[in-house]
């Protein structure tokens, strides 16, 4: 044991590392008031660390990692002697690894000397989330239990140089706010269960010199972004989800297969022991067509030029085919009163040729109204009443997303079908939250409660008729996937055990190509890495709103907040291409 240290008022280094010392750090050596070094460690010190610390003014720094200290008590974990240490206005250095702490890093860490600059506490079993409130150069993380990976938003941490995160149990994605630590130079987050894409924003970190995501769960492609990290000389993202081209400019020219492996469709130089890219395949024909170009005649250029513009002329015209608007279009601006013979004249009597649809509330059909306007009239099947009764709806003239999407008289790119799902996710977060009693609509996509229906219901509901607004998210999870695969959850899958949620679960990993409409998203595509990152996000959503037990199924408020965040990342991704 450390004998107690009674009079010692001069004494400023005290190094006793690595002496197979045992027993408790004891409280009187705050007796020697000027020590400005500490370095108790590998040795087998136990119990908590003494509060006493916080008593020596001048200590510099504190190294007591690799013993069997604990924080606070064996039952709380509560870490009362940083807040001790707060009074240590020279200290520059803790290092508390290898300890089993455990328990949450408190918020009071920021009172801790502006002049620190190291805290270390790597392999020490520390859970939670780490508090904003600390100012210093270096985070070493590792080895812990922390895993939210939202909750490190170190973004305002302005001067940061080294942070490794490595070894924990992260999972969401990474924050696009780590491209702001423009003073980072290392940066690893390998060994977590890290999702979603590689931020465009991490082209922002421009001192970096080591980045590590291996063993992770990241997908998309390695933005091109990073080419512009030109200090880069350690990069590995090996067992991943990554697609797509690998960057070939900037520091990529150096890295070796080994920064690249077990990915699930990366693609480039054959050094990289990757597959090559489709488009590289015929790269010498390619230049061939160049220097034809570049050297041929006049003429010659101008028929290209013809050619280019027809393309263009017609791929904006389809990109333009936003379904048409009537300028004239009469509408039902107010609620009024319509009689029964008024739409018995504008249907022809109800006759069944006008009928657009059944549901399991009555009959819609299509009328014109004597004033022109052309409505949807539903027919309500009341069982308390005999009474007639009907909606009087404007009619929507272009048809439901089931017809726009399976047509072949249609097309909606990619933009559109995100719109679409915003807006339909934005009515059934209206009908669950916008009531004092949630509104559960129960029968999305579908007019009929028929078989055909049962793609999209949820299995709760399917089983054992249990009802509730997470159904709602399920069916809209699965609508998800249909509008961005073209797939309709009544098609035949691989397997007979297979739904359409399975087939999206096993085929998301090898990447967007396999899983997305063909006529949405094609290699040769001026936007496909963009486009590919965009529908693996959405894809990844749409799972985590149709997950087998409800409660793990997302709300649709989150679900709204999510895919406008994808939209607009889409947008500002397409202005910066």
């Amino acid at each position: 044991n450390l004998p107690p240290i009674t009079n010692a008022p001069k004494l400023q280094i005290l190094l006793l590392w690595r002496n197979n010392l045992t027993g408790n750090i004891p409280n009187s050596i705050s007796n020697a008031s000027m020590l400005q070094i500490i370095d108790l460690a590998r040795n087998s010190f136990s119990g908590p660390i003494p509060k006493a610390l916080g008593n020596l003014r001048y200590l510099e720094c504190l190294h007591i990692q690799n013993n069997n200290l604990i924080a606070g008590s064996a039952i709380d974990h509560d870490w009362t002697f940083l807040y001790s240490l707060a009074n240590c206005k020279h200290l520059k250095r803790i290092i508390v690894s290898g300890n089993p702490l455990s328990g949450v890093l408190p918020t009071y860490i920021g009172n801790l000397s502006n002049s620190l600059q190291y805290f270390v506490a790597s392999n020490c079993e520390i859970m939670g989330n780490i508090p904003m409130e600390i100012d210093i150069l270096e985070i070493d993380l590792s080895s812990n239990h922390l895993h939210n990976s939202h909750a490190i938003d170190v973004g305002i941490l302005r001067s940061l140089g080294k942070l490794n995160l490595s070894r924990n149990l992260l999972m969401g994605d990474i924050l696009s706010t780590f491209g702001s630590l423009q003073t980072l130079v290392t940066l690893d987050l390998s060994n977590n269960k890290l999702h979603g894409h590689i931020p465009e924003s991490f082209g922002g970190l421009i001192n970096l010199e080591s980045l590590d995501l291996c063993k992770n769960n990241l997908s998309g492609v390695i933005s091109k972004s990073l080419e512009k990290l030109l200090h880069l000389k350690h990069f590995n993202v090996s067992l991943n989800r990554l697609e797509g081209e690998i960057p070939t400019e900037g520091s990529f020219s150096n890295f070796s297969s080994t920064s690249f492996m077990k990915n699930y469709a990366l693609c480039g130089p054959p050094r990289l022991l990757v597959p090559p890219c489709k488009n590289d395949i015929h790269g010498n024909s390619e230049m061939i067509i160049l220097h034809a170009l570049r050297y041929g005649l006049p003429t010659i250029g101008v028929v290209v030029l013809l050619i280019v513009l027809t393309i263009m002329y017609r791929r904006c015209q389809r990109r333009s085919t936003t379904l048409p608007i009537k300028d004239d279009l009469l509408s039902l601006k107010t609620p009024r009163r319509i009689s029964h013979a008024e739409l018995s004249r504008a249907t022809n009597g109800f006759e069944e040729s006008n009928m657009l649809g059944s549901g399991s509330f009555g009959y819609v059909y299509k009328g014109r109204l004597s004033d022109g306007m052309e409505v949807a009239i539903k027919v309500i099947t009341c069982c308390s009443s005999v009474d007639f009764k009907a909606l009087v709806l404007d009619y929507m003239s272009n048809g439901n997303l089931e017809k726009l999407l399976h047509s072949k008289n249609h097309f909606l790119d990619i933009i559109q079908r995100v719109d679409i799902m915003i807006d339909v996710a934005s009515a059934i977060e209206h009908l669950h939250n916008g009531h004092p009693t949630p509104i559960i609509h129960c029968d999305l996509m579908k007019h009929t409660m028929t078989l055909a229906t049962i793609g999209y219901m949820a299995p709760e509901f399917g089983s054992a008729g249990i009802v509730s607004v997470k159904c709602d998210v399920y069916s809209y999870g699965i609508v998800l996937i249909e509008t961005f695969t073209k797939k309709k959850p009544t098609d035949n899958f691989v397997a007979e055990e297979r739904t359409i949620r399975h087939w999206m679960e096993s085929s998301l990993p090898k990447g967007a190509i396999e899983i997305a409409d063909v006529d949405l998203l094609k290699r040769e595509d001026e936007y496909f890495i963009v486009k590919a990152n965009c529908i693996s996000s959405i894809m990844e959503l749409a799972l985590n709103c149709s997950t087998e037990l409800p409660e793990e199924r997302k709300n649709m408020k989150d679900v709204v907040v999510e895919l406008k965040k994808i939209k607009q990342r889409l947008l500002n991704n397409i202005k910066h291409v």
